[in-house]
């Protein structure tokens, strides 16, 4: 059954390692800690160059959702740079990755324990149609104007900028996204997020 999920109802929480803060936005099993969750979803501030913490068998996605980027080094080897044209990026929790900002910076994170699922996340703009690939999926509002997804049978959610809607294996796979009218020429840019079991 779809779950919607407020942005500003939702609580900040310390970082793994304690050198800053996540905002969770879902995680299963419901309550579940950094240590047993088998996927976990959030939204997290860069405000400091540093390293990120460590999560041996997760495998994660990030998405640069505000700010200006953000370089990472992955192992001391691979470079990356997180920016408004390239937002997306895979890499496995192992990794010794260190964050270089020059300034602040939002980003969604989707974590899924390897053992007991997988992920996938892509970025889209609205208007678009959407056809999940999983039993659970994450809608969330990155960017732009609120936007409303419309079931095939006409069932409709609207989001505001950060909030979700988490849908599971009872609702349908196919689904519309439409930008709010009145704010057609400000776009918006969706994140979905599919957990497989």
């Amino acid at each position: 059954m779809a779950t919607f999920i407020a942005y500003a109802e939702l609580a900040a929480k310390p970082w793994k390692n304690g050198a800053g803060s996540t905002t969770e936005i879902a995680v299963f099993p419901a309550g579940a800690g950094f240590e047993d969750f088998d996927w976990r979803i959030s939204l997290a501030t860069i405000a400091h160059s540093g390293a990120f913490s460590v999560f041996p068998g997760i495998d994660r996605s990030l998405a640069l959702v505000a700010g200006e980027g953000v370089a990472l080094s992955m192992d001391g080897e691979r470079r990356i740079v997180l920016s408004a044209a390239n937002p997306l990026v895979w890499f496995p929790g192992e990794a010794a990755v260190e964050a270089s900002v020059t300034s602040s910076t939002t980003d969604f994170n989707v974590m899924t324990r390897r053992s007991r699922c997988r992920h996938q996340l892509e970025s889209i703009a609205a208007p678009a149609q959407l056809a999940r690939c999983g039993l659970t999926t994450l809608l969330f509002l990155a960017a732009g104007a609120p936007v409303t997804v419309r079931d095939e049978g006409g069932r409709a959610f609207t989001l505001g900028l950060y909030d979700a809607l988490l849908l599971d294996g009872a609702d349908a796979m196919r689904w519309s996204v439409d930008a709010d009218a009145d704010a057609a020429d400000v776009g918006a840019t969706l994140l979905v997020a599919d957990l497989i079991s």
